[in-house]
């Protein structure tokens, strides 16, 4: 695949002065190089790959945790079987250590079987972690749960995420290739169900493109960021871009923090897409229009527009949302689709 333009890079910042708001405002990938290298885990990688290991088996509960499965033949890309009504790995249950055990037993195989730890919460299976390894996001106000991702030489396919994201290199190296929200027409999104890791994904193999199979592609890589991460960089990737990332060593630790800069009352967009789908893209195209511009019109233009002209009382919907038109407003959503 060919290389996408350089990312944009800050450098010699620490946790505490990481510029978060500027960067959700400016809604722009960044690199931040040497964030978090004095993280205990980044030390103890830096060390070698038994320290890593050795590290987390530290902080490890011993709670049964998911991990994803897959043959060597899949080449470490949780993706589909070739008609996509399936996934070609499978999710499994087992306790953190013995995943680390089986990694460590095919370190040295140039193909090994899948081993796959994905957004897994820290504080619940890692107890102590974070005291020790830690963004810095709380210190700006930022409500962020740290997930951490545990595997070898894992591919994810490109997707997007709802929520604003710092991604820290813990462990290993990670290749990030990234394309603003409007190319998602020339990367092919894959079935909304089911899905490698619960998020719709390109379905062009990045390794060798199909451009026959996926012409547009060719456009969505002229837009392309890229970055490699060394062990202590982190990535901010904003709202809704698409990303794309290659793990390139034979054990690689990642730590993530999502947030989302509206209030947590309100609903996640993507139930109102599903539901857009089932209620709205069949209709005759004379409708689709007519509803294209009722939705230009409530919801894609000025928040403030269709409201305005009336008293404020008699706004309801059409005010800017609070937890208790929340409640209502779910309420009778439910009410609606349970008739």
């Amino acid at each position: 695949m060919a290389d996408g333009a350089a990312m944009r890079t800050l450098e010699g910042l620490a946790p505490a002065a990481l510029p978060l708001e500027a960067l959700v405002a400016a809604g722009e990938p960044v690199v931040l190089r040497g964030v978090v290298r004095d993280w205990g885990l980044v030390q103890a990688g830096l060390r070698s790959t038994n320290d890593a290991m050795d590290y987390l088996r530290g902080f490890d509960a011993g709670v049964p945790v998911p991990y994803s499965h897959g043959e060597p033949a899949i080449q470490g890309r949780p993706f589909y079987n070739a008609d996509f009504t399936a996934l070609n790995f499978e999710v499994r249950r087992g306790v953190l250590g013995k995943v680390l055990e089986e990694i460590a037993r095919h370190v040295d195989d140039p193909q090994p079987p899948m081993y796959y730890i994905s957004s897994l919460l820290i504080d619940r299976a890692l107890p102590g972690f974070s005291e020790h390894n830690d963004a810095g996001l709380a210190g700006q106000g930022i409500d962020a749960s740290a997930s951490i991702w545990i595997g070898n030489r894992v591919t994810a396919s490109c997707h997007f995420d709802t929520p604003d994201n710092l991604a820290c290199c813990a462990v290993g190296r990670r290749r990030f290739t990234l394309f603003p929200p409007e190319q998602i027409d020339n990367l092919y999104p894959g079935p909304l169900e089911p899905t490698p890791g619960g998020q719709v994904v390109s379905v062009v193999d990045f390794d060798t493109p199909d451009f026959k199979r996926h012409p547009r592609f060719r456009d969505a890589l002229a837009s392309a960021v890229t970055a490699e991460l060394e062990p202590g960089d982190a990535i901010f990737i904003p709202s809704m871009w698409w990303h794309h990332v290659r793990s390139l060593a034979p054990f690689n630790v990642l730590v993530n923090y999502w947030w989302r800069s509206v209030p947590g009352f309100l609903s996640s967009p993507l139930p109102a897409l599903q539901h857009a789908l089932w209620a709205l893209r069949d209709l005759p195209p004379r409708e689709k229009q007519a509803w294209a511009k009722i939705f230009e019109y409530y919801v894609f233009g000025p928040a403030e527009r269709a409201g305005q002209h009336l008293p404020e009382a008699a706004r309801g919907e059409l005010a800017p949302f609070d937890e208790l038109q929340s409640r209502r407003t779910r309420a009778q959503l439910l009410a609606r689709l349970n008739r």
